[in-house]
């Protein structure tokens, strides 16, 4: 996984690098021709005086050498092949590099200019050692100059990268600013006409879309709570007066609780789900203490319609009281979806709510799930095997939902002992 750095250390780094290597290509390029011009130099020069020599030997052949500083001293009576250095005598014409031992008994490295002519040699010798010692110098005082450069790209880069990237952290921070206040204010106006003002805009532009999907967000849960509460409130109370009448056969009795029970259960989904939608802008609603093992209770004797002539039993084994700190609908709507699907899905044989400590589980004895499946089943719109068709795979979405809301970890997983599946919630 590769590190996350800051822009501006990006842009620091970049200058700075970019500031040292071409002032290290710069160095080395001049380096480079200086060498090469100051070798073309020298060697035509030394040819020259070398030729010059032999010329001047074969027109006065009684004469002295012509004296130079570039040119071995002869005299008269030492103008002679065998005054030479026996390793001289076999060069060929042209530029030579040779290392000899001065009087001084130190290593100096020569250029050796070689000319032939009418069977004359000349030679002329050239001491580089100074040269090669100025070089170094050079070379020293050139590194030092490419890193004092690269001192200097990096506190520009410093600089300007401060001063490049301060309207995007002004953007920032207005960002910031407007978090938390709660109020977005246009930030366009407050930033110039280029890239980071045409961002301001496009924030500016997005800024108002999204209040106004809030808003309509808003205004559609407070018509959705008013529109159905109301018939629902009406339902509730319908049933429960018809429940009073002394004339109500034992059938009818248990269809009327059946409709108070789908009302009040209708009810709370309503409630977590418009609950749900106002936390997740503004965060979950704390205060009201419930029991899990009542609620779990409650839901129970809601979904034993479902079980019809299945020989099914569903237990309820309290080992620990367990409280949360959250309203009792959004309890009942999770425990509904998940010992729903258990009694949904389950055939024959058992659906165990076991409250412990700090969690509530619901083990069953259905056909089970796929460990690769567990994690997928909470992805909205994905249903278990045997569905069958029914539902929209929205139910442990909505409960993924409320358990992410509150801290709760929900999961599912198959059970080891037998087949069937464990659908667990953790509370924080």
């Amino acid at each position: 996984m590769q590190s996350r750095r800051k822009l501006r250390f990006r842009l620091v780094v970049s200058f700075a690098l970019f500031g040292f290597g071409l002032s290290a290509l710069f160095a080395f390029a001049a380096l480079n021709i200086r060498s090469r011009v100051e070798d073309q130099l020298v060697n035509s020069s030394l040819m020259d005086d070398a030729k010059y020599a032999n010329q001047f030997a074969q027109a006065h052949p009684d004469a002295p050498g012509p004296g130079s500083r570039l040119i071995t001293g002869m005299t008269k009576s030492e103008r002679t092949i065998y005054k030479a250095p026996l390793p001289w005598q076999n060069l060929d014409t042209g530029i030579h590099d040779i290392n000899e031992l001065a009087e001084d008994g130190t290593q100096h490295h020569y250029k050796l200019a070689v000319y032939r002519e009418n069977g004359i040699i000349s030679f002329v010798r050239y001491d580089v050692s100074r040269e090669e010692l100025g070089k170094r110098q050079l070379i020293i005082s050139v590194i030092a100059a490419v890193f004092l450069f690269g001192l200097l790209s990096l506190v520009l880069g410093f600089w300007l990268s401060r001063k490049v990237l301060k309207p995007v952290s002004d953007l920032a921070q207005r960002l910031r600013d407007f978090r938390k206040n709660g109020k977005a204010e246009l930030l366009a106006p407050h930033f110039a006409d280029d890239e980071v003002g045409e961002l301001a805009l496009v924030l500016d532009e997005y800024s108002q879309r999204l209040t106004a999907m809030v808003e309509r967000d808003r205004e559609f849960n407070s018509d959705v709570s008013h529109e159905l509460r109301t018939p629902l409130a009406v339902i509730s109370s319908t049933t429960e007066l018809l429940q009073g009448s002394p004339d109500l056969t034992d059938k009818l009795r248990e269809r009327l609780k059946r409709i108070e029970r789908s009302s009040r259960q209708a009810t709370e989904l309503i409630e977590a789900l418009l609950l749900l939608s106002r936390a997740e802008r503004r965060g979950p609603t704390r205060g009201e203490t419930t029991d899990v093992g009542k609620v779990a209770s409650d839901v129970i004797e809601s979904q034993r319609p479902q079980m019809r002539d299945k020989p099914l039993e569903v237990e309820l084994n309290v080992k620990q009281p367990v409280s949360v700190n959250a309203p009792a609908s959004v309890l009942a709507v999770a425990l509904t979806n998940l010992i729903g699907n258990a009694i949904k899905y389950t055939l024959e044989g058992r659906v165990t709510v076991e409250v412990s400590a700090n969690r509530i589980e619901v083990i069953d004895t259905g056909p089970g799930i796929k460990p690769e499946d567990a994690e997928r089943l909470f992805q909205r719109g994905v249903r278990g095997e045997g569905a069958g068709g029914s539902g929209a795979g929205l139910g442990l979405a909505i409960v993924r939902r409320l358990c992410d809301l509150y801290g709760w970890d929900v999961s599912m997983r198959p059970r080891t002992d037998t087949n069937g599946a464990i659908a667990s919630i953790v509370f924080g």
